[in-house]
């Protein structure tokens, strides 16, 4: 048991160190904030072509202001060599710092699962609005390929990716919320626009799955056809189910937005 244990530990260091390596420390500066993010480019990268671009974002556990945690979910799929030759993008993982949120909401932790009250009628959160900045400022650029932006997100990081998408309903091409909740009100104003699969375990203690359910039936209702795993036996670390899924990656670029 201690040898599987040490061998565990050593691979899981050893993907964080990749991701590390693969993925460039940067900072966004907007009105006097800023926005610390990683950026991973494909290998072989031809600065007179424009690729696909993914943002990724973290959930609660993962804030800070390291530029670093944000990589411990999720970063080991697009180190993957043989992904970043099948999908070849630029991914983008920003960090959320700890007194911060992705999307407009108020957490209630005194039980579990959380209690969430959201406020789509207010203005997003600072690093939400940058990490959208972000994403325009490479396509102002030019740098990347409009039609096929996506956005995921894990937990806190599913929230903001609902969120995102309901703020930018013209923007993404696709978008995956893992373990989320959101919004139901606003849900036909992006539904028809952006794809969505929805993801959560059943057994999920922190983040209820029927915030998810809700969110698919609101999809459903609008006339959109979502795309929806709930994992039988999968508590809140549903993403690592998720990204085990073998058309993870395939399932985002299989879809383009017109332009």
């Amino acid at each position: 048991m201690k040898i599987q244990f040490a061998i565990l530990v050593t691979l899981l260091y050893s993907g964080i160190v990749l991701a590390q390596n693969s993925f460039k420390k940067a900072v966004y500066q907007s009105a006097g904030d800023s926005l610390q993010y990683r950026i991973q480019y494909p290998l072989n990268y031809d600065k007179t072509k424009q690729y696909p671009l993914i943002l990724f974002l973290h959930g609660a556990g993962e804030r800070g202001s390291d530029n670093q945690s944000q990589l411990t979910h999720g970063a080991s799929v697009f180190t993957n060599t043989g992904n970043r030759n099948a999908f070849p993008a630029i991914v983008i993982f920003p960090q959320c710092p700890k007194d911060s949120y992705w999307a407009n909401v108020d957490v209630d932790r005194s039980t579990y699962p959380i209690g969430i009250t959201f406020h789509p009628e207010n203005k997003p959160t600072p690093h939400l609005k940058m990490a959208a900045e972000l994403v325009n400022s490479f396509i102002e650029d030019e740098k990347i390929d409009t039609s096929r932006v996506y956005v995921a997100g894990l937990s806190m990081g599913g929230m903001g990716t609902y969120e995102i998408v309901q703020r930018n309903p013209d923007t993404f091409a696709a978008a995956i919320a893992i373990c989320g909740a959101g919004s139901t009100e606003s849900v036909k104003d992006y539904a028809l626009k952006t794809p969505f699969w929805v993801i959560h375990g059943a057994d999920d203690n922190v983040v209820k799955p029927t915030y998810s359910l809700q969110m698919a039936e609101a999809m459903l209702d609008a006339g959109a056809k979502p795309r929806v795993s709930i994992y039988e036996h999968a508590n809140h670390n549903s993403w690592d189910s998720a990204f085990a899924e073998p058309d993870f990656l395939q399932w985002l670029f299989s879809h383009t937005k017109a332009n």
